[in-house]
């Protein structure tokens, strides 16, 4: 009885062997499909960030391109006033020194 007993238990045990040892291989495989998901995912993810990124510099350069431009047009056209109101200020500042000449060489011929 004692033999069958051990005969039972270790049939019994080596039947547990085997199906903890198909489950660790189940377990290994769920993992290895969850990481390749999980690296597809992460590949698709830096994929879709980098067209994001391509984009959105590309925007910002056409943008930038146009501020300057813009900028530059301002500028002139500023520069262009800013000249015109010197030569204007510049002009009325010489006839007004000239009236003071012409006039303190008049006193001064009185």
């Amino acid at each position: 009885m004692k033999k069958k007993l051990l005969g039972l238990l270790a049939f019994g045990l080596f039947t547990t062997a085997i199906h903890a040892q198909e489950t660790v291989k189940k377990e290994a495989k769920n993992v290895g499909n969850a990481i390749e998901k999980g690296a597809k995912a992460t590949g698709e993810g830096v994929k879709d960030g980098a067209d994001w990124v391509g984009k959105t510099a590309t925007k910002g350069a056409k943008a930038t391109k146009k501020g300057v431009k813009k900028g530059t047009k301002w500028v002139g056209k500023t520069a262009t006033k800013g000249a015109k109101s010197v030569k204007n200020t510049a002009v009325k500042g010489a006839d007004a020194v000239s009236d003071g000449y012409k006039d303190v060489k008049a006193d001064l011929k009185k």
